[in-house]
């Protein structure tokens, strides 16, 4: 019996989501070696803003102060994050990285829940970390310790990201919420780039490499992730969120030849069983008989 549309299109969105977004990461940890990774982070924000803004024209989204206010607040702590998981990929392995942000959206889901599922999150979630920051990598380099800094840093910012991008979707479009935080992200940061960020005009590949940095992270995968939500059932969705920190070192290992170290490998997959257990929704439990 063949399977609804949706039921096979939307996993496989979600994994071209994955895919496309660290490989955007992956490109930008190229451009590290000619501007810093703020300066790349702020390209990646800046150019992700005229897209946004040129497609979802937020002007005729009639928005309130208020809702700019909010929406000018979500970008900056947006760009925050980007730029944070920007320093930590400059310092330690894609998948590393990605594996200790996770820990900001498995606090949510932790801190959201009395599930015991949640604890036992939280449990593994550590495990995980003490496996990839206390054996998985070189602490003597001081680099290493600044790029676990900057991952941890990156992770709490989508902490924050999670709780205000969910109070907006209540009320209006992400994507036109988004939109308006991005320019505003931009605006905000442009002073960490000043320094370097004329190097993307030296010649048509660097600028074009610029580009694809921005539509790779945040354009595209944005954009599926706004089809997405509405196909897959909480579950499905859970268990796909999980294989993004491997998704991330498969990605780091084929374009990158980064290969973590086995402790940090057994780390990585602790932080996918914590975050298929944070995401799964908690069960209906019937009411009590009086």
């Amino acid at each position: 019996m063949r399977k609804p549309r949706n039921e096979v299109v939307a996993p496989a969105l979600y994994v071209a989501f994955g895919i496309t977004q660290y490989t955007g990461a992956a490109l930008a940890v190229v451009l590290f070696t000619v501007m810093a990774p703020t300066t790349v982070a702020w390209w990646r924000i800046a150019i992700s803003a005229v897209v946004l803004l040129a497609w979802r024209r937020p002007w005729r989204g009639g928005l309130t102060m208020k809702e700019m206010g909010t929406s000018a607040f979500f970008g900056i702590v947006m760009a925050g994050m980007n730029m944070a998981f920007y320093e930590a990929v400059a310092r330690l392995d894609l998948g590393v990285a990605v594996s200790l942000e996770f820990l900001g959206p498995v606090a949510v889901a932790v801190l959201g829940s009395k599930a015991w599922t949640s604890r036992v999150a939280a449990l593994i979630a550590l495990v995980g970390v003490v496996l990839i920051s206390g054996f998985g990598v070189n602490l003597s380099n001081p680099q290493i310790g600044w790029g676990i800094f900057w991952a941890l840093l990156a992770g709490a910012l989508w902490a924050g990201y999670i709780v205000i991008g969910q109070r907006i979707a209540t009320t209006r479009s992400g994507l036109t919420s988004l939109s308006v935080g991005s320019i505003v992200g931009a605006v905000v940061y442009f002073p960490l780039a000043i320094p370097d960020f004329v190097v993307a005009f030296e010649s048509f590949n660097m600028f074009a490499t610029v580009v694809g940095v921005a539509l790779l992270s945040t354009v595209i995968p944005y954009s599926i992730d706004q089809i997405v939500m509405g196909r897959l059932d909480a579950p499905t969705l859970a268990l796909l969120t999980a294989l993004l920190p491997a998704t991330s070192a498969i990605v780091g290992a084929v374009i990158l030849r980064q290969f973590p170290e086995t402790p940090s490998i057994i780390g990585l997959i602790c932080v996918s069983i914590a975050v298929w257990l944070a995401s799964r929704p908690e069960p209906i439990r019937p009411p009590k008989r009086k």
